[in-house]
């Protein structure tokens, strides 16, 4: 693990900006390659010193030691198996936040065992290379999917990568990792996404909006500011798990509706009583 490994981030935006961060600034890189297909934000990137050099993709595998896909899971799903026709010995590491779908596309490649599915359990509402943040993965989760259909150097790489970038390793199928995401993030962007479009269609004064917001609703609706480009692909790929968490958080919508409806007070309390008790489980 001591060698430093030449490392290129393909899409040096939020996760992949952060990533380039701590890789620098861990002793991980000896070369940090950025590719990027939007221009502005590739000079950003140069500008802010998150890469070394901008190369194309392909020069940029030929270069590598590291391959690291921070970009839409749809994205990903495209160039992932013409990525694994280039490489040799060098590791891919792709960042998605839905697997099911990319490991079977992955799955009946030869280069299969280079490939790494991980999830690091952070982000931001922000997008580009300006949202990059120092230390942004220290003590987070990261998900490493079907590990054993991974070779064990490119394995043992990744995982000492992300501990030595403060993160705490977890390990699932991609099946049950859909699933879970469904249910602890997916759904809280539609939420927000939904909030943000009742209170803009109601509310037709932004000035109210702004000066009336809440601390507590200004924290509901924060997701809602995230980017289309990357939600619309995981909502794509993980439908039938987030359709699933969505008509599950309708019903429990319309119990609320149900109790107000009926001045069902009592009811309302134990509902309320019952979602308390997500306190012993987040702090």
């Amino acid at each position: 693990m001591s060698e430093r490994k030449r490392i290129v981030i393909v899409g040096v935006g939020l996760i992949g900006g952060s990533l380039a961060l701590q890789l620098n600034e861990k002793g991980l890189a000896s070369k940090l390659i950025g590719v990027e297909a939007n221009e502005e934000h590739r000079n950003k990137a140069l500008e802010l010193e998150l890469v070394d050099e901008i190369m194309n993709l392909d020069e940029a595998i030929q270069n590598s030691d590291v391959i690291v896909l921070a970009i839409p899971v749809d994205a990903i799903v495209e160039l992932l198996p013409g990525i694994l026709d280039k490489v040799d010995k060098q590791i891919v590491i792709e960042l998605g936040s839905t697997k099911e779908e990319l490991i079977k596309k992955a799955n009946h490649h030869p280069k299969r065992g280079r490939l790494v599915a991980t999830h690091p359990m952070w982000g931001t509402e922000y997008s580009g290379p300006e949202a990059a943040v120092h230390g942004a993965f220290e003590n987070k989760a990261v998900i490493i999917c079907n590990p054993s259909e991974s070779d064990a150097d490119a394995l043992e790489w990744t995982k000492n990568m992300f501990k030595k970038t403060g993160m705490h390793l977890l390990e699932m199928d991609a099946v049950a990792h859909d699933l879970h995401a469904a249910y602890v993030s997916h759904i809280s962007h539609i939420t927000s996404f939904a909030l943000a479009n009742t209170v803009l269609e109601k509310e037709k004064e932004e000035e109210a909006i702004f000066e009336l917001a809440s601390a507590g609703f200004e924290s509901t609706v924060r997701l809602a500011k995230s980017n289309p480009g990357m939600w619309v692909p995981i909502f794509m790929q993980n439908r039938e798990n987030v359709l699933d968490v969505l008509n599950e958080h309708i019903s429990q919508l319309r119990k609320f509706k149900s109790c107000l409806e009926k001045e069902n007070w009592e009811y309302l309390k134990e509902l309320i009583e019952g979602a308390n008790k997500i306190r012993k489980i987040i702090k």
